[in-house]
């Protein structure tokens, strides 16, 4: 489990209580209620964030708003789900970069053209990291260089076939060099404690994961796998700065049906997009260690989330993963 999931597992009951205050104060009995489905178990961090959302949205909306939590199959359930529902702009799925995976895998019915992206909701962008005190890479160019040189590295990253593996993968493919030694881990805490301990050479880590070791010096941020940089670590750069073309993030956002009308779709994301702008859940964000980028209008969530399932099909099956 990431270390951002563990944070929100903290807060889940507080979420939970002030959705069921917010329900009851902002119901409008003429309108049918919207089910936000998630691929998580109440209190998981996908689940957390669709309850965030909801807190704000049912004002926004002027509409109740129910999670229906659809566990199994790395989100096939809750995607099979999703394609059963209506297209009448009354369900939402909250979609995952695992959501993303497992339609590169071809695990589920759903398809790109079967979605309406209507906002991102946290974004939390992939970065390269080394130990401080061992590591012979002291800067981003020392690092690719190294790699580029046919360096041995040993990389860690959360179990096989997730985005950390996939990272890995397509980071060695797009600097021209074979796929390194892959070292899985169940999450990303127990991955800084290895590289700190000097199990791996390089953690796929998002920051939020490695945030103390980092501010302690135990773990140097290098790579950023993201488009901008990140402030709380400015001597890592971003792939793209480094000649590397390669944006991937641990990301969640909200979708509808493609088939749902245009000005229900537009109602949609603005209703939402107010409510993430609101200083709720800019607390949120903020306290899972994200910045006020995370959200996005429908446009670039679009374009990321075709990105993504376009990278990861070709990228799993060249790795031996899908058939």
């Amino acid at each position: 489990m990431r270390q951002l999931d563990r944070l929100l597992m903290t807060s889940a009951i507080a979420v939970v209580s002030a959705v069921a205050l917010s329900s009851a104060a902002t119901h409008a009995a003429d309108k049918p209620a919207i089910e936000v489905i998630t691929h998580a178990g109440a209190g998981g961090g996908t689940d957390v964030n669709s309850r965030m959302m909801m807190l704000r949205s049912r004002r926004t909306l002027k509409q109740d708003m129910v999670v229906v939590n659809k566990r199994g199959g790395g989100g096939a359930a809750a995607m099979n789900y999703f394609m059963s529902r209506p297209a009448d702009g009354n369900t939402i799925l909250t979609f995952t970069v695992g959501h993303a995976i497992t339609m590169g895998k071809g695990k589920t019915k759903l398809k790109l053209e079967d979605m309406a992206p209507i906002s991102r909701g946290t974004n939390d962008p992939q970065i390269l990291m080394v130990n401080c005190k061992t590591s012979p890479y002291k800067t981003p160019e020392d690092f690719v260089a190294g790699m580029k040189k046919g360096d041995k590295l040993k990389f860690g990253g959360t179990q096989i076939g997730t985005i950390d593996h996939i990272t890995v993968f397509l980071w060695a493919k797009r600097l021209g060099v074979p796929m390194p030694t892959y070292i899985p881990f169940k999450g990303g805490g127990e991955l800084a404690t290895q590289l700190v301990a000097g199990s791996v050479d390089v953690g796929t880590l998002n920051l939020s994961e490695a945030a103390a070791p980092v501010e302690a010096g135990d773990i140097c941020p290098l790579v950023i796998l993201g488009v901008a940089g990140m402030g709380p670590i400015p001597k890592a750069k971003t792939a793209k700065s480094l000649g590397v073309d390669l944006v991937l993030s641990t990301t969640r956002g909200f979708v509808t049906h493609a088939g749902v009308d245009a000005a229900r779709r537009a109602e949609l994301e603005k209703g939402i997009q107010k409510a993430m702008k609101h200083s709720m859940y800019q607390a949120y964000l903020a306290n899972s260690g994200l910045d006020a980028t995370s959200p996005q209008t429908s446009g670039p969530w679009g374009e990321q989330i075709k990105a993504m399932v376009s990278e990861f099909g070709p990228a799993l099956k060249e790795m031996g993963l899908v058939k």
